[in-house]
């Protein structure tokens, strides 16, 4: 007998010390248990030879409290059990790691000494026996990245135990356990014997016990038990075995628990509650465990004093035995354990299973299950569907159909306020009549209310509820109807699972079960909202054969009252009703709910070795029926696959491994170069895992850096900081100082530009048809000779045999399956996933020629013939010659067609010049660094020739940079300080310094090449229909060529005459019949599968945009995706913002006027004035004239504003000196508009004396509106308010300018238009679109600003958030809306819009929601997305009409329909016609390179200077423009075509206003 001494934190009551002593008692070997609250310690003895100290305090652990074993405390017999281990570690490589677990494994409890020896890779330890275990300090060990194993010394005790095993059935289950078991630590030897059924095994105690190694056998699928009679619990001394007569446990969940606090807290109360015997609280799994006496206390008893601790309990039925039942099912189709594990493990999955045993002797399995989640059958047809025969017993079988005692209600509640309300609902309905149990939600505001339907129903329940002061009722009233529908058609799994996904997104389905061995179709559904006859219409027009089965069906009863049924279908309302109540999801999701708990991401994969739009349906049908998967999006031309994926369930390499599996390559796209704030490095120097945790705690010491992970094996690091702290050079330098080497990883740009480029696609072909033209021009020579030179006569060198034969037959075998080997793996892979490609076709048509060849030759050996028969050994290496040339050319102009991205790409500079300054200012040290590496902030020198390398400031130096190809700028464009430079553009004259602005993927030119890589990923809406048309495009040839086969054999015995005659042959009477048919019929079904070609109607699309979206690129056009460019050019009413869209987006100063002489106040003085005064301004308006008087006065200093005061909405008042410099200089001053300054003098107003005699003289100044010089006792005569209403009636703000109490003039502003702005519309227009401007601004504004560009429609005085709903009512109405804007204000109309279109100097938000950006800030680019769209979708057509043409007259002539007229195609011919086909696609999609944007010189036309001239002359406000404030108001229609210049120039002044049969106005109502 030994005793110890454990001290115990955390004990707050006697009930902790009651929990302790009770539960450590209970433990094998333990003789008496003292525990104090006091001392705070527990005093235990206990037998040395069943337990032992550090297993207490473990136990005590357990318990939710804190235990220390005191070893002072021990017993002198104990504490002298020092004992010797020797420990093999694996992975050491330098005194570091010696160090290091020295360090740490001298600091365990119970270790008093450690050696450690890098030589022999072994540690000597001297540990106390009854503290630590040879295993924790291997583990330990372990733990610090080590392999380490206790190495056995010849002196171990040692033991033997003999196992019983059942279920081996050959000596490969011998060798399996034995292979395994001798691979436990603490296993010396075993015998496993079949005959016997028994394992001898020889096992050191210290390191395992009996117990282990049979619950080890036991998890290998097979039923191992002790031998002797040995007890388990000997070998198991933590164990719990508790004696529970009388007694029941019950698992409740517990929510609101935070720390062991709440855990010791109801473990004491609970405790000591009348008739609980024991209980266990785990925080991890929110529950707890309670041993109760069922005479004493109830569940729910207990449930509801776990509440009144402020805890919120609920019994988990999932876990109590409350109302589960047993079933045993009948299983036939077992061979070995196997299949027993696999039933186990699936079944135990199932909703409402909690035990499932499985016997393989009695081929049945026991499964309790709980009756309101599951059913016997649908436990039976789980099994099923695993491919076993599941039956259940008569017995069983009426058990269930009279098992109506459970029903499950959920009903809505609303009306509770606090946990104290769901106690007082569930307390009262617990005991009404024949409510089992009930659970109340606060949160969801719901009862779920376990019932039995023959003493209870819902109104009952609502009602009682109701009746306690709670608003009560049933969410669903709907009315549920089982019906069982017979379909024929199916044939596996993937019609089912079609079926059922198809069905259940029906609006009225709850369930569907579809079983493929009956044929027939089980579904619930809401009598309400859908009829059976709509769901055989939905089955049948899947194409099966669908119809209502002549069963009876289940009456119709109440939405919660089909929880009492379970029969006939299985998956009735209960399971979905649970559903609902629970995870609020519906079933079609329900797997990726219960598997995956991770959220939606989305992953791209670069896929190689597609060649058709059917690898595309391929990839796309497989992946989608994948668990986990939400959407896959795959682009033939840029090969590449977006996935959106449960991060919970898939992983990106599992999904590439997927796709590799169909026989396609798959690779992670992972683009490694620096983004916001994340950086790879490669690390040189680690050699073991301390290196490792250096790293990472050195970094992770540093400011600004959130995430640190270094891997030894690969060398390289993944760190996440804080760029406003911390960049990639610091975290360099960092790991430097630590002494190791790093530098930045390298990115996979050139493996991009690869895969655009399919270089290895190129090469993998080019080889492919030089082999195959190896063999290929000796069989044409072979051809030649025989059969034209020689007149197809050729000797017979053995009976059937000829020369001819025998050569083209070693020619061709090389050549078919070498040559060919690559459409061998792609056609098996496609077949083994259930869809056809191009792949297949070829193999089958070159594996017939070369099968019946062999065949029909044999027949003449085996037969003798004189003459050897007429074969197709020709046609495999011609065919795999013609085919493998066409995949090289194609492979190459798809190549060509990302030549645009390709290039966009090689702009990124790699290297920049960063540069350091002292603190004089001066450069002190200029440093070559990546790219990569580049911080914001950096200042970087860019010399003539280089490429800049971020977009940046110009801080110093003036050059010209060329951005011809980001924005399609042809001109260089002028740089100095101040002005924005694009990363990417070229460096042409000066040196200049650059402070950079945005680095990595915030760059313009990585953004470009992330929106033109969306672009061409994205599918158009036709594409998407040609995909579908493909995906059935190949089962139809294989049948065309089938029926080909048929009708040329029956009608070759039916007319034979007629066939050679139209095969052009002399009749051989030598020649059997019968050869002459068959091999006419089988050279016209080979050409049939040979010149079928659904690529050029898969390429026909992708080709045109990838060409399209690259060209837009490269002219400043970035095209988000097909289905915009697609759209385009259906567009047929264009809304134009107003501001920063048609006009400049900030005010200018249009005119300046004076109203008195030049002697009393010049231009050049009122300027310098309002300039002056100006200045102390924030006001837009101020900035305008203030930039206007510094660009006038050709200054950038003007003179001093004192006692400045503003008043809103009204002016300002200020007092302006120290001007004379800016009055003194020369008088010739131009406006900003490149005219002399207005100057009107009017004789009643009074002079001042002249300025220049005035020296150091200061000036009284109110600017502002007619209020302001009112308040001030001014008076505006008659000509200046006739002066402010001329501007105000073009839409131009007019302020007027006092000095020293006299009004000497007024400076209009505005908005100016852009000069392109009238072109852009002039074009729009004569393309058929209709133009409206949509802007918040007044009438006047607006009809003035659209008087000048020429826009006949105006919504005005529109807010920002009603923009979208005048692009709804103008959709509405059928018409296709593009919308063009730059404002956050625009972006919900830009995305509402058909086409959104949005200027690339706009704000982010408008950018991101739009569909076109344009690079440059010019209108004219609108016409350009337009025209590009039109160009592109007629190429898209002509593609289309080429490839459908081509199969259409291809197939018939392939087939012999010619024939008659001596008209036939030999394979070969028909494989050269379909490689054709397909370059031709592609090159007719190349042609749209030579597409050239519409410039302004050649949309300039006579026409439209004559319509400027008219523009120029007429009144701004005219009838020309009409306004609305409601888009209902307008009614557009199709402008008539004009004959004559004189008609356009009228109708472009009239426009729709007034020319009723154009376009009219409803609300004609207009404001002066």
């Amino acid at each position: 007998m030994e005793e110890c001494v454990i001290g115990i934190e955390g004990m707050t009551c006697q009930s902790c010390v009651k929990t302790i002593t009770e539960n450590i008692s209970s433990v094998t070997g333990v003789e008496d248990v003292q525990v104090s609250l006091e001392t705070k310690e527990g005093i235990i003895k206990y037998q040395s030879g069943h337990i032992s100290p550090w297993q207490l305090r473990d136990k005590i652990d357990d318990m939710g409290f804190e235990a220390v074993l005191k070893e002072s405390s021990l017993s002198s017999s104990s504490s002298m059990d020092v004992q010797n281990v020797t420990i093999e570690i694996i992975g050491m490589t330098c005194n570091s790691c010696v160090k290091s677990i020295e360090g740490k494994i001298s600091t365990l409890d119970g270790v008093d000494n450690i050696t450690v020896s890098l030589e022999r890779n072994e540690a000597d330890v001297r540990y106390k026996a009854d503290v630590v275990s040879p295993s924790d300090i291997r583990d330990a060990i372990d733990d610090m990245g080590f392999e380490a194993s206790i190495k056995q010394s010849e002196n171990t005790n040692v033991d033997t135990v003999k196992i019983t095993v059942i279920g081996m059935t050959c000596n490969s289950c011998v060798r399996n356990i034995e292979d395994t078991i001798g691979k436990m630590s603490g296993v010396k030897t075993i015998n496993v014997s079949l005959e016997n059924k028994e394992a001898v095994i020889t096992y050191i105690p210290a390191l395992t016990n009996p117990g282990a190694l049979r619950e080890r056998i036991d998890d290998m699928g097979f039923e191992a038990s002790l031998q002797n009679g040995l007890d388990l619990a000997e070998f198991d001394p933590l164990s719990e075995k508790v004696e529970t007569q009388g007694s029941d446990t019950v698992v409740i969940a517990i929510n609101g628990m935070t720390c062991n606090s709440c855990v010791k807290s109801i473990e004491g109360q609970i405790s000591t509650h009348p008739g609980v015997e024991n209980i266990k609280v785990s925080l991890a799994n929110k529950n707890a465990e309670v041993i109760y006496k069922v005479d004493q206390t109830t569940p729910e008893q207990i449930r509801c004093a776990i509440d009144d601790m402020g805890f919120e309990a609920s019994l988990d039925i999932s876990r109590n035995n409350v109302g589960v039942r047993t079933v045993i099912v009948g299983v036939e189709g077992m061979t070995c354990q196997s299949c027993v594990k696999s039933i186990e493990g699936k079944i135990s999955e199932e909703r409402g299973v909690q035990e499932i045993q499985v016997s393989l002797k009695d081929k049945q399995a026991t499964i309790i299950y709980d009756p309101a989640k599951t059913s016997p059958e649908i436990l039976r047809s789980a099994i099923d569907d695993m491919g076993f025969e599941a039956s259940l017993s008569d017995d069983c079988k009426s058990n269930t159909k009279q098992d109506r005692s459970h029903a499950v209600i959920v009903l809505t509640v609303n009306g509770m306020t606090c946990q104290s309300c769901v106690q007082s609902i569930e307390g009262k309905m617990s005991d009404y009549t024949g409510v089992h149990n009930i659970k109340v939600s606060l949160e969801n505001s719901n009862a779920t209310i376990d019932y039995d339907p023959g003493k209870a129903d819902p109104e009952s329940l609502r009602e009682a509820i109701d009746d306690m002061g709670f608003e009560c009722f049933i969410p669903d009233q709907s009315v549920l109807q089982t019906v069982v529908i017979d379909i024929e058609g199916m044939t596996c799994n993937s019609c089912v699972k079609s079926i059922e996904g198809k069905l259940l997104d029906t609006d009225g389905i709850k369930t569907v079960k579809v079983s493929l061995e009956l044929k027939n179709a089980t579904i619930s559904y809401d009598a309400m909202r859908v009829k059976d006859s709509d769901i055989v219409q939905t089955v049948d027009d899947m194409g099966f054969e669908a119809k209502i089965a002549d069963i009876n069906r289940i009456p119709e009863v109440k939405a919660e009252s089909c929880r009492a049924m379970s029969k006939p279908n299985p998956q009735t309302g209960q399971s979905d009703q649970w559903e609902v109540s629970f995870s609020q999801r519906n079933l079609a999701t329900k797997r990726d709910v219960e598997k995956g708990e991770g959220k939606i991401v989305t992953s791209h994969f670069n896929v190689t070795g597609m060649t058709c739009a059917s690898c595309v349906a391929t990839i796309e049908r497989t992946l989608s029926k994948q668990t986990g998967i939400h959407s896959v999006l795959v682009a033939l031309m840029a090969q590449k696959a977006e996935v959106k994926y449960d991060s919970g369930v898939l992983t990106p390499s599992e999904i590439a491994r997927q796709i590799d599996d169909m026989g396609f390559g798959a690779s992670i796209i992972d683009d490694n170069s620096i983004s916001d704030g994340s950086v790879e490095l490669a690390i040189t120097g680690m050699t073991c895992s301390s290196c490792v945790h250096l790293i990472e705690s050195h970094v992770m010491k540093k400011e600004g850096m959130k995430y640190a992970s270094v891997a030894l094996a690969t060398g390289r690091g993944k760190f996440t900081f804080d760029p406003s702290i911390l960049g990639p050079r610091d975290v360099i330098e960092i790991i430097k100082d630590a002494g190791f080497g790093a530098e930045l990883a390298e990115n996979d740009l050139k493996s991009k530009k690869a895969g655009l480029e399919h270089k290895q696609e190129i090469k993998k072909w080019r080889r492919s048809f030089l082999f195959s033209l190896i063999f290929g021009l000796p069989v044409v020579a072979i051809v030649i000779y025989f059969r034209v030179i020689r007149g197809g006569y050729s000797q017979c060198i053995i009976p059937g045999v000829s020369i001819e034969n025998l050569l083209l037959f070693f020619l061709c075998t090389p050549c078919q399956f070498i040559g060919g080997r690559y459409f061998y793996v792609q056609a098996y892979k496609a077949l083994k996933h259930k869809s056809a490609s191009m792949d297949v076709l070829i193999v089958l048509a070159t594996t017939v020629a070369y099968v019946y060849s062999v065949i029909i030759l044999i027949i003449a050996i085996i037969e003798e013939a004189m003459i050897s028969p007429k074969t197709f050994f020709d046609t495999p290496p011609m065919l795999l010659v013609f085919v493998s040339l066409g995949r090289w050319l194609e492979h190459i102009a798809k190549g060509k067609t990302s030549e645009a991205l390709a290039k966009l790409m090689s702009l990124q500079a790699t290297e920049a010049v960063l540069v350091q300054y002292n603190s004089n200012g001066d450069v002190s040290s200029e440093e070559h660094i990546s790219v990569d590496l580049v911080h914001r902030g950096d200042i970087l020198k860019v010399v003539p020739g280089s490429k800049v390398p971020v977009d940046g400031t110009v801080i110093e130096g003036k050059t010209m940079v060329d951005e011809s190809l980001i924005t399609g700028e042809s001109m260089p464009v002028s740089k100095q300080a101040g002005s924005a430079v694009i990363g990417g553009s070229i460096n042409q004259h000066g040196t200049m310094f650059v402070k950079a602005t945005h680095v990595g993927s915030e760059t313009t030119l990585a953004q470009i090449v992330r929106l033109v890589e969306e672009a061409q990923t994205s599918k158009a809406p036709i594409q998407r229909m040609a995909d579908k048309i493909a995906g059935y495009f190949v089962p139809g040839i294989v049948l065309i060529s089938l029926l080909t086969l048929m009708v040329h054999v029956c009608l070759g015995y039916r007319k034979y005459n007629n066939l050679v005659a139209g095969m052009e042959l002399e009749v051989d009477t030598t020649r059997n019949p019968h050869e002459v048919i068959w091999e006419f019929a089988f050279r016209c079904a080979i050409s049939v599968l040979c010149i079928a070609c659904p690529c050029a109607l898969g390429l026909a699309t992708p080709t045109a945009v990838m060409v399209g979206t690259g060209v837009g690129a490269t002219n400043g056009i970035l095209i988000k995706g097909g289905e915009p460019l697609e759209m385009a050019h259906k567009v047929k009413a264009i809304i134009f913002d107003k501001t920063g869209t048609v006009t400049q987006g900030v005010p200018e100063v249009t005119d300046t006027q004076l109203f008195v002489g030049e002697e009393v106040c010049s231009y050049r003085k009122l300027l310098a004035i309002i300039g002056s005064a100006e200045s102390s301004s924030e006001h837009p308006l101020a900035n305008a004239i203030t930039s206007h008087a510094k660009q006038v006065l050709h200054t950038d200093n003007l003179g001093q504003c004192t006692n400045f005061q503003a008043v809103p909405g009204c002016g300002l008042k200020c007092t302006v000196s120290n001007i004379e410099n800016l009055v003194l200089e020369s008088n010739g001053i131009e406006s900003a508009n490149g005219a002399v300054g207005n100057s009107v003098v009017k004789g009643s107003v009074p002079s001042t004396p002249n300025s220049s005699s005035s020296a150091g003289q200061s000036y009284a100044v109110l600017i502002g509106n007619r209020e302001w010089m009112k308040r001030h006792a001014l008076q505006l005569t008659n000509e200046m308010e006739e002066a402010m209403v001329s501007h105000e009636a073009i839409g131009q703000t007019a302020v007027l300018v006092a000095i020293d109490n006299v009004i000497v003039g007024t400076i209009s502003m505005a908005d100016s238009v852009k000069p392109e702005a009238a072109l852009a519309v002039y074009t729009l227009k004569k393309m058929g679109i209709s133009v409206i401007l949509l802007t918040g601004d007044n009438r006047k504004t607006a009809t003035a600003i659209a008087s000048q560009i020429g826009i006949s429609i105006v919504i005005a005085e529109v807010l920002p958030s009603h923009k979208v709903d005048k692009v709804q009512q103008l959709q509405n109405r059928g018409q296709c809306v593009a919308m063009v804007g730059d404002g956050i204000n625009d972006s919900p109309a830009l995305a509402q819009a058909d086409v959104g279109i949005a200027i690339g100097t706009g704000t982010d938000v408008a950018l991101e929601a739009a569909d076109v950006v344009l690079i440059k800030n010019n209108l004219i680019d609108v016409v350009g997305a337009i025209d590009l769209s039109r160009h592109t979708v007629r190429r898209i057509h002509c593609n289309f009409g080429f490839a459908v043409i081509y199969n259409l007259i291809g197939i018939p002539i392939a087939a012999g329909i010619l024939m008659p007229f001596g008209v036939m195609l030999q394979p070969w011919m028909a494989a050269a016609a379909m490689a054709l086909s397909s370059v031709s696609v592609v090159t007719s999609s190349l042609l749209l390179k030579l597409y050239k944007k519409p410039t302004m010189d050649k949309m300039k036309t006579e026409d439209f200077h004559a319509i400027e001239e008219n523009m120029s002359v007429s009144t701004p406000g005219s009838d020309s423009v009409s306004v609305s404030i409601d888009s209902d108001d307008i009614e557009l229609i199709p402008r008539k075509k004009q004959n004559s210049v004189l008609n356009k120039i009228r109708s472009f002044n009239k426009m729709e206003a007034v020319a009723h049969d154009e376009r009219k106005l409803l609300d004609s109502d207009e404001e002066e």
